[in-house]
């Protein structure tokens, strides 16, 4: 049950972790999940500002918001603001899941990633978004749930280019793809590990040892 996870990472002070609402009949699951550890976790699916407060109020540290910025594939930003206004900036996490276009460029994917939008991950639009919301989760996609490695170009752009704190998610297949991710982003982005992950049915990583390597990372930076 999605408590249960909740609980788990409660216990390793893992805060931050993602309660995503896939489809209909998820809603109470992701209840249950926020009241286990109330401001620990974020949780998005079908956010928009009509129920965002709701949200924060059953206990989610932030809500991440994706399609519905996006009516038609079209970014508005005017929703973004209205977002905003209703939760603040520092409880908005923004989701720019992206695919690789023909000219290399990465633009925003939306519906299951299955839609192509008007906007392109790069510096202006993040330096344009980050005055809305406090970090950004970015699944690449194209590597997205593949357990074939991590893109690597685009993990070391989003270190570039962010201004405010990003999750990078896609291809994690061993435990080094954190030591990746930190070196190729010099520090400045996070990694979400699914599918490999030995708690979601993965084989290749073990949950505690990720956490030990978050305890070396955490000590490291407090010296």
């Amino acid at each position: 049950p999605s408590a249960h996870y909740a609980q788990l990472y409660r216990k390793h002070a893992l805060t931050g972790g993602h309660v995503i609402m896939l489809g209909a009949g998820n809603e109470q699951a992701a209840i249950d999940a926020l009241a286990s550890w109330r401001d620990g976790m974020q949780v998005g699916g079908g956010i928009t500002a009509d129920n965002a407060q709701l949200w924060i109020s059953r206990g989610a540290s932030k809500v991440i918001v994706t399609s519905w910025l996006f009516p038609g594939a079209l970014f508005s930003e005017e929703r973004l603001q209205a977002l905003e206004r209703c939760v603040g900036r520092d409880r908005i996490v923004v989701d720019l899941s992206c695919r690789r276009s023909g000219d290399g460029a990465w633009v925003v994917a939306m519906n299951r990633w299955q839609t192509l939008t008007d906007m392109k991950v790069e510096q202006g639009t993040l330096d344009m978004l980050a005055r809305y919301c406090s970090e950004f989760l970015v699944h690449a996609a194209d590597v997205e749930g593949l357990c074939n490695g991590i893109d690597e170009d685009l993990v070391a752009a989003l270190g570039r280019w962010a201004p405010i704190p990003v999750t990078y998610a896609g291809g994690a297949s061993t435990l080094d793809d954190l030591e990746l991710v930190d070196r190729l982003s010099n520090g400045r982005v996070d990694l979400t590990i699914g599918s490999a992950l030995d708690i979601f049915g993965g084989s290749r990583i073990r949950f505690d040892d990720c956490v030990a390597w978050n305890h070396v990372k955490e000590s490291s930076v407090l010296l």
